[in-house]
């Protein structure tokens, strides 16, 4: 939980689910409907934090738990203590629900990160603005 003891809920879907709930509706939703894709799968951010850091544990180990590394910062003012997604049309409408499991998604992501360390730190310098300007052009 938040330092305050308020815990932030939210419902998480696996990158994959979430686009082939994109193609569902592109391919059978009914124009002008609006459609929630979800995972029906709610977490705490601090339960997937620690969730995260338990794995890194494990398959990266440091010379300090990763938890011990977790850092509290203020939340911002008027932030929602809760996002909660319907997707019960998804599933009677268009015959979609998620295909994986949180805990497998999770796993597949954290280990593409993993896999991709130097994309990672080339995003984290900054490096990716010097491929856009060069592409696009400044734009205000």
């Amino acid at each position: 939980m938040a330092p305050s003891g308020v815990a932030f809920v939210r419902d998480w879907l696996y990158v994959e689910d979430h686009c082939s709930g994109i193609e569902a509706v592109l391919e059978r939703g009914r124009l002008g409907e609006v459609y929630n894709i979800g995972g029906n799968n709610e977490w705490t951010n601090i339960d997937i934090v620690g969730l995260i850091c338990d794995r890194l544990d494990q398959l990266r180990p440091g010379t300090t738990p990763y938890r011990e590394l977790i850092t509290y910062v203020r939340d911002r003012p008027g932030h929602d203590r809760r996002y909660a997604i319907d997707s019960s049309k998804m599933k009677a409408e268009l015959g979609w629900q998620p295909a994986h499991r949180f805990e497998t998604g999770i796993e597949a992501t954290l280990g593409w990160y993993l896999d991709n360390l130097d994309w990672c730190n080339r995003v984290r310098s900054g490096e990716y603005r010097h491929y856009l300007e060069t592409q696009y052009g400044h734009k205000n």
